[in-house]
């Protein structure tokens, strides 16, 4: 069910994914949700992967397949076979306007999953220090991201956070 509510990909989900496998199943604790999704950002990929090792955690490589596919196959499906038909209406107000209206919904969905992130992380002041660091970095300049995250692991390994 949750794929049909992707809006903004698998990290709008964040709040919910935790809910069931955190809070409701007690299938892995907070630190390994953090862990888990951390593990899937920094890997190269769709963001989706966070599904993939939570269902790697949970029921290893059957855990794994079962997630990934139950995340990506059902809204896959729905857009193959209606995408004709939404283009169909291109330029229409109704279609513009759930354009519109799905934008800030992502946007809003994202910044509740990234929250849900620091709190299960126990952020610390160094770590919301690193957090205002990376994004002013990363909108006034056209640093690679690639260099901050190796920056946020010199200092993770440096025990300044």
């Amino acid at each position: 069910m949750l794929s049909f509510v992707a809006f903004g990909g698998a990290t709008a989900l964040l709040p919910e994914m935790h809910r069931v496998v955190v809070e409701s199943r007690h299938w892995m604790d907070d630190a390994t949700f953090t862990h888990l999704y951390a593990i899937a950002q920094g890997a190269p990929g769709p963001n989706v992967l966070v599904v993939t090792l939570i269902g790697w955690h949970v029921a290893g490589l059957a855990g794994a397949l079962a997630a990934t596919v139950a995340m990506c196959l059902p809204m896959s499906v729905a857009i193959y076979l209606l995408i004709d038909r939404w283009e169909g209406f291109a330029g229409a107000r109704w279609q513009k306007a759930i354009s519109l209206g799905v934008a800030p919904l992502a946007v809003g969905l994202i910044f509740s999953g990234a929250t849900l992130i620091a709190q299960a992380a126990a952020f610390g002041w160094a770590a919301w220090l690193i957090v205002g660091a990376t994004v002013l970095v990363n909108l006034k300049t056209k640093l690679h991201p690639l260099w901050l995250i190796v920056l946020g692991g010199v200092v993770g390994l440096s025990g300044w956070v």
